[in-house]
């Protein structure tokens, strides 16, 4: 069994807080008591507040991939407040990025591996590597550079 737990404290990280929703909308649905389905997240820093930016005109892609990084963490936060502990997770399913950027821009894939490699350290690259689609949005709520949702494999806790 993979302890993602104990590899998170591992790579040194803190989970920032996991959002409220502030929509009509639920963060995070156990589905079956087997699929996780976590609604869209955007980049929390550790105190609270969200980074803002459009992708090739407000911030770089490097800033981009570091807020797709954010978004994970923020995504693990709601995971573990919801579940009580990352080992649940056994695998990813399926992630989707959505990129706020310029229109000329083409690197999504680049902006969200911050996220997937953030989930591929946690869970390793066999569980933590699941489908992927990253695409271009022309905006993202409250101008955030980058929305997630995902799905994940829950096991017994």
């Amino acid at each position: 069994m993979y302890h993602a737990e104990e590899q998170f404290k591992k790579l040194g990280l803190t989970l920032p807080p996991a959002p409220k929703p502030l929509g009509v909308y639920k963060p995070a649905l156990l589905v079956e008591g087997k699929y996780l389905y976590l609604s869209g997240h955007g980049p929390v820093r550790n105190d609270g507040t969200l980074i803002k930016g459009r992708i090739g005109r407000d911030i770089s892609p490097d800033e981009g991939k570091f807020a797709a990084h954010q978004v994970g963490l923020t995504m693990l936060s709601t995971i573990q407040s919801y579940l009580g502990s990352l080992d649940r997770v056994k695998r990813v399913i399926k992630v989707l990025g959505m990129v706020n950027c310029t229109p000329d821009f083409e690197r999504h894939p680049y902006i969200i591996n911050g996220c997937s490699e953030l989930f591929a350290a946690v869970w390793g690259d066999n569980n933590g590597v699941g489908t992927r689609s990253a695409v271009g949005f022309g905006s993202l709520p409250d101008n955030i550079p980058v929305e997630i949702e995902a799905i994940f494999e829950v096991g017994e806790e």
